[in-house]
Formats: structure tokens, sequence, C-alpha cells
């Protein structure tokens, strides 16, 4: 079946349906696909993020190689 008859099928039974538990459960489907990740994130991991990024806008930085030697990894 393509995706318009689908779609005119998913309406006609959302139209004839008195659930509000289904109306409810469908609507926050596309709730949820709409949200941004980061707004889902805890605050300490996007303080974290955000560190990070200034640490690399100000060159706080190392290659691979380096932290490899750093280590002793081989």
């Amino acid at each position: 079946m393509d995706i318009r008859l689908e779609k005119i099928e998913l309406m006609k039974l959302l139209r004839e349906t008195e659930n509000l538990s289904v109306a409810t459960y469908i609507k926050n489907i596309f709730v949820k696909e709409k949200k941004d990740w980061w707004d889902e994130l805890p605050n300490y991991v996007k303080e974290g993020i955000e560190e990070g990024e200034r640490d690399i806008g100000e060159g706080r930085v190392h290659s691979y190689e380096e932290i490899k030697q750093y280590f002793g990894w081989k």
C-alpha cells in the first residue's frame, strides 16, 4: 500500500475513534519526533559538551598521536 493510502486510512480511523487515549498516543508520537535531542540531555552533559567546544575554540586540543605517546599506547 502506498503512503498516501496509509495516511487516508489512518485519518479515517482517527476521525472515527472516541478513545482519547488513542488520539493522545498518536499525537505524542509526532511531538516526540520533533524534539531536539539537545533538549533531552541533562545539564551536566550540556555543560561538558560546551566546555569541550570552548577548549577546541581556544586551541586546547591534542592529536591522537600525542595521546597515544602520553599514555604509552602503541
